[in-house]
């Protein structure tokens, strides 16, 4: 094999490496939130496992146990919350995991083609989410991005390799002529 193949093939895998790691890695300290959608595996109790979305309030059902607030917590400290209340009478020694399936939406509002809710995905960049939108307008001002976080606070200028997180509000501004 040539060495640039080899080389080709190893960035491609180094590539395909980082890929992988991307969700694991913005799930370890992300916050659940409102239109999180939730893989809760109960081992050993199939009927109690399942899909879960999270609602408005950031709270979703399941079997026995009722309504989970989960807003504000991650992955693993829900695990905890869910193994404690199954601990509460129902199950001898629950073991729960949970995998985050489906992210909040971010938004894109402004100087854009199609402005609105997409998808969030894991690694997306402010200029990839203006892609995604339709790209920048001729108006759109570029160096003035503004950007709230998970909803709230006030908006930071932000530049078009930052590192889009669920929730995000971007506003792509019109530039003065």
């Amino acid at each position: 094999m040539r060495p640039y193949r080899i080389w080709t093939v190893l960035c491609a895998a180094l590539g395909l490496m980082m890929w992988m790691q991307t969700p694991a890695a913005a799930q370890s300290g992300y916050q659940l939130a409102s239109g999180d959608q939730l893989r809760i595996t109960v081992h050993g109790e199939e009927e109690l496992s399942g899909q879960f979305q999270l609602d408005g309030q950031g709270v979703f059902s399941m079997p026995l146990i009722g309504p989970v607030n989960a807003g504000g917590l991650t992955a693993r400290q829900l695990e905890g919350r869910v193994a404690e209340l199954y601990l509460d009478g129902f199950l001898k020694n629950p073991q729960i995991s949970i995998e985050v399936l489906n992210y909040r939406p971010f938004y894109i509002l402004g100087e854009v083609g199609s402005p609105g809710g997409y998808p969030f995905k894991p690694g997306m960049t402010i200029l990839n989410a203006a892609a995604l939108a339709g790209g920048f307008t001729v108006r759109a001002d570029e160096d003035d991005i503004r950007v709230t976080r998970g909803g709230e606070g006030d908006p930071q200028v932000m530049s078009v390799d930052t590192i889009v997180q669920p929730g995000d509000i971007i506003r792509v501004t019109e530039r003065i002529f």
